[in-house]
C-alpha cells in the first residue's frame, strides 16, 4: 500500500486526510525507519507494509468507533506508536497517554511526537500493571485500547482498569481471535467489562483477517487488578 492508496482507502472509509496529516505519516515512517537501525522498534520497515499493517490497521478501529471529539485515550504497550499515534494524526483532538516498559522506546516516542507536533500526548514510563493502580490513571480514560501486546485474557488485566464507568476497551486482534475472547469471557466479567460489539474485516492487499472487539466498562474493576508485574502473564484469571 503506498502513500496514495493509503490515503484513498482512508478515504473510502470516511476518513479524509490533510496535507499536513499526509505529511505526517511520511515524517512518521521516516523517523521510524531511522530510529529502528539503533533499536528494535518494528520488523516491518518497507513502505508499502508500513502504511498497510501499521498505519492503516492501526487506524481501522475509528472504521466503527466514533473517535471525533476530545476524548482521552490511552495506549498499553504500543511500542513504536501502534495505534494510537495514527490514530492521534487522524483525530488531532484526542488526548493520548501511552505506558511502555522500555524506556528507549519512550524515547523515540517523545522525538516522535516533537517531530510530528503533536499536542496533548503524553508518555509514561512503567510496567502496566504498576500503571493499572496508579490513582493518577486508574479509571480515567474514555477509552483504552492495545495492538498486538498478549491474549485477550492477559490484555485485559492491564487495560480494563485504566477504563473509567461508561468507557470502552478495543481489543485489536488477528485470526483465531474468537478462541482468545471464549478464554477471556471469565476475566472480562470480574474486571467489570462486557462485550459491546465485535467486527471482522480483511486488511486490504493481502486479506489478512482482523477482528476489533469492543468492550463497555460496566462496573469499577476490584481494587486487586491488576496483580503484581508479570503475574497476569504467568496466571491469567480464570
Amino acid at each position: 500500500m503506498n502513500e496514495e492508496q493509503f490515503v484513498q482507502a482512508l478515504k473510502e472509509q470516511g476518513i479524509e486526510l490533510n496535507e499536513k496529516q499526509i505529511a505526517q505519516f511520511a515524517k512518521y515512517f521516516e523517523l521510524l525507519v531511522e530510529w529502528n537501525e539503533k533499536m528494535n522498534l518494528t520488523a516491518i520497515t518497507d513502505a508499502p507494509s508500513v502504511y498497510l499493517k501499521h498505519f492503516y490497521d492501526s487506524i481501522s478501529a475509528a472504521f466503527y468507533i466514533d473517535l471525533s471529539g476530545q476524548k482521552t485515550i490511552c495506549d498499553v504497550g504500543a511500542g513504536a506508536g501502534f495505534p494510537s499515534i495514527p490514530l492521534k494524526i487522524c483525530f488531532p483532538e484526542l488526548d493520548v497517554t501511552i505506558v511502555d516498559s522500555l524506556n528507549k522506546r519512550i524515547g523515540f516516542l517523545g522525538t516522535l511526537a516533537e517531530e510530528l507536533q503533536l499536542t496533548n500526548v503524553h508518555f509514561v514510563h512503567a510496567r502496566a500493571e504498576d500503571f493499572g493502580q496508579n490513582l493518577l490513571y486508574r479509571e480515567k480514560f474514555d477509552i483504552v485500547t492495545a495492538r498486538a501486546v498478549a491474549r485477550l485474557s492477559v490484555l485485559a488485566e492491564l487495560c480494563v482498569p485504566l477504563v473509567k464507568l461508561g468507557g470502552i476497551f478495543i481489543s485489536m486482534k488477528g485470526a483465531a481471535a474468537d478462541d482468545e475472547l471464549a478464554d477471556a469471557k471469565k476475566s472480562l466479567s470480574i474486571l467489570g467489562a462486557i462485550i459491546k460489539e465485535e467486527h471482522s474485516f480483511k486488511l486490504p492487499i493481502e486479506n489478512s483477517e482482523r477482528n476489533i472487539f469492543v468492550f463497555d466498562k460496566e462496573k469499577k474493576t476490584p481494587k486487586k487488578y491488576p496483580r503484581k508485574p508479570g503475574v497476569p502473564n504467568k496466571t491469567p484469571i480464570q
